[in-house]
């Protein structure tokens, strides 16, 4: 029962943070940003964990979870009520800021202990479980904003999305003791090393750059939709609709991952998600039609969506004794720098070159990293 509490803990958290970034993106389009802007504001959502990941995963691994996950919760509480209070886009920047940070310091240490639920023995079901239900969550937010951005309006939005991440607060503060402790569980080590000793571990770093690759196509959909979805005058409705099909797919793909270990390695699969997300980036430009655009949504989150539980089970195998939210930490610093970098230089790419270009360099670049990939697991006989 504890581990189904948890992911529902996690799912309401992820849908008011998931339903923000669609928010902020088409409030600040509302208010006359052009893509540019708009590529500054969602970036500044990966700002802080770019910077302090690392710090706050070390902090983590040394408390009770329950505290920095409440913390984070209460701080992305406040993020989605300043834009309600002060409708600009200099406070959508503050905005996305303290989204970010809050997000941040709820998400480490749940991801660093939810492997130790029930034991060892749970601890590939747990993230199966977690990442499924992040995917109904990724598909719910933008959803629910979108249909509440066009009923009620941006700054009731806001409000509506509010609840989602303070919820989590109450039930924090009533089950403390929901997740255990990751060092205690995972075993402690007093000598601190540099966090630079966890990229020279081999399995960790290609589990690092396999994550990081994968993960760039999320992150560009999720930036480059509403940007693409208010340009072809989609409505917020349908625009929210077609960013909810990644989570769906991923969901759908989650689902399936018992079987596909099954029959494939873990790289294997990796690389397969990598081409499959590189076609899906292919056929974008050439649609404006809302259902063709909800499908080729689908084929990405089927690409997208099955790296992550198995990159999160990894990390916690991988990661020295006691140090799994330092992992975790440095994986988010790394992410971050795409998460920063991607919105900036295709907001950049988008207003000098058009739609078009953004989407097959991202093709073009998903099918180079396809290929190191395949080389890597050629190497190494996976």
């Amino acid at each position: 029962m504890t581990i189904y509490i948890v992911v529902a803990v996690a799912m309401l958290s992820q849908i008011g943070f998931g339903g923000s970034r669609v928010a902020v993106s088409l409030h600040a389009l509302d208010l006359g940003a052009n893509q540019v802007t708009v590529g500054v504001i969602v970036a500044l959502f990966s700002f802080t964990p770019m910077l302090l990941s690392i710090v706050i995963g070390r902090i983590c691994d040394r408390v009770v979870p329950s505290r920095p996950m409440i913390v984070g919760s209460v701080m992305m509480a406040l993020g989605m009520l300043l834009p309600v209070a002060w409708p600009t886009l200099g406070v959508l920047c503050t905005a996305a800021f303290v989204l970010g940070l809050g997000h941040l310091i709820f998400g480490i240490p749940l991801e660093a202990a939810v492997g130790g639920v029930g034991g060892p023995k749970h601890r590939a079901r747990n993230y199966a479980l977690i990442t499924m239900g992040w995917s109904i969550a990724n598909f719910l937010g933008p959803l629910i904003t979108g249909i509440c951005i066009d009923l009620i309006g941006h700054q009731r939005a806001f409000w509506v999305l509010t609840v989602f991440v303070a919820v989590p607060v109450v039930i924090l503060w009533w089950r403390p003791e929901l997740l255990p402790r990751t060092a205690k569980d995972h075993g402690s080590s007093d000598e601190r090393r540099s966090v630079l000793d966890l990229w020279r571990i081999g399995p960790l770093r290609s589990t690092f750059i396999a994550g990081g690759i994968i993960g760039s196509a999320q992150d560009l959909f999720q930036f480059y939709m509403p940007v693409y979805g208010h340009a072809v005058e989609l409505s917020a409705s349908a625009i929210g609709t077609i960013l909810g099909m990644v989570a769906l797919a991923a969901f759908v793909i989650r689902a399936l991952i018992p079987l596909l270990v099954k029959k494939a390695t873990e790289p294997a699969i990796l690389t397969g998600a990598i081409f499959v997300a590189a076609l899906a980036y292919a056929l974008l430009p050439f649609f404006v039609d809302a259902y063709a655009l909800a499908a080729i949504a689908f084929v990405l989150g089927l690409g997208v969506g099955c790296a992550q539980p198995m990159i999160m089970s990894l990390l916690y195998v991988l990661a020295p004794a006691g140090r799994i939210s330092e992992a975790i930490g440095l994986y988010k610093t790394l992410r971050s720098i795409t998460h920063v970098g991607i919105p900036i230089f295709f907001g950049t790419v988008g207003t000098a070159f058009g739609f078009t270009a953004v989407f097959l360099s991202n093709a073009a670049v998903l099918l180079f990293g396809g290929q190191l990939q395949r080389r890597s697991r050629a190497r190494r006989g996976a």
